[in-house]
């Protein structure tokens, strides 16, 4: 369709069914994505708006034995409690301090999925294991690396987060899956070493992409949306 034609109600379905059924999965099937699909994703995606068509995005495309090298880098230092500790975020994702209701949503969330894998509470090493599962890219054939050059401020994190968006739903009218990942960020340095990114290339997050394993129980959980008259005011007088 052109850009000024009017969608029918079919097209309508189809868009809202791929934003509505775009969930973050976290286990994949090994079927492979050919390199042209992910191209084409990413060609549609790079539609997204930017302040003054600056297009912010750089994407890293990962598959492979180069995937599983970054992967099994990552893994011996997150495994090593001493090592760990010298890993931090470079950015914070999430708020220093936490108030309702995003503390709410937050706990149970994790709390849901966990009920979903039987992971008790005080299981602290299947809690460790779980998340861990992030930085193999939930065994996806395709893993994404987001990064942005420092220049560029906090507008251009606002475009990059519609490209992400755009991503994401390009992949799902493609019968595909992803799982965003703001979790690779504590490991900026390494990610920085692997890709050999240049100093001012800063690390956004990255991003699990490929056919979505149904039977995993973990990607059964369904996140709550609250109502559209808990966030919205509408001003007409």
């Amino acid at each position: 369709m052109s850009r000024f034609d009017l969608p029918t109600p079919e097209q309508t379905a189809i868009v809202d069914a791929a934003i509505e059924s775009r969930h973050s999965m976290r286990a994949f099937l090994p079927t492979p994505v050919p390199r042209e699909v992910v191209e084409d994703i990413l060609r549609v995606a790079s539609r997204a708006p930017s302040g003054t068509n600056t297009q912010p995005w750089q994407v890293h495309v990962l598959t492979g034995a180069a995937k599983q090298r970054l992967s099994s880098r990552i893994m011996a230092v997150y495994d090593d409690p001493t090592e760990l500790a010298a890993h931090t975020e470079e950015y914070a994702y999430y708020p220093r301090e936490w108030v309702s209701p995003y503390v709410d949503r937050r706990r149970k969330i994790g709390w849901d999925l966990y009920g979903l894998l039987n992971i008790a509470k005080t299981d602290k090493a299947r809690m460790h294991d779980q998340h861990g599962r992030n930085y193999q890219f939930f065994d996806a054939p395709v893993g994404l690396m987001f990064t942005i050059d420092r220049v560029m401020q906090q507008g251009s994190w606002l475009d990059y987060g519609m490209f992400i968006q755009n991503v994401m739903i390009a992949a799902r009218a493609r019968g595909l899956h992803t799982c965003p990942q703001a979790a690779f960020t504590q490991f900026h340095r390494l990610i920085a070493e692997a890709l050999q990114l240049k100093p001012e290339q800063q690390l956004v997050c990255g991003m699990s992409l490929g056919h979505a394993d149904p039977a995993a129980v973990e990607n059964g959980l369904v996140t709550e949306r609250a109502p559209v008259a808990e966030f919205t005011r509408f001003l007409e007088d």
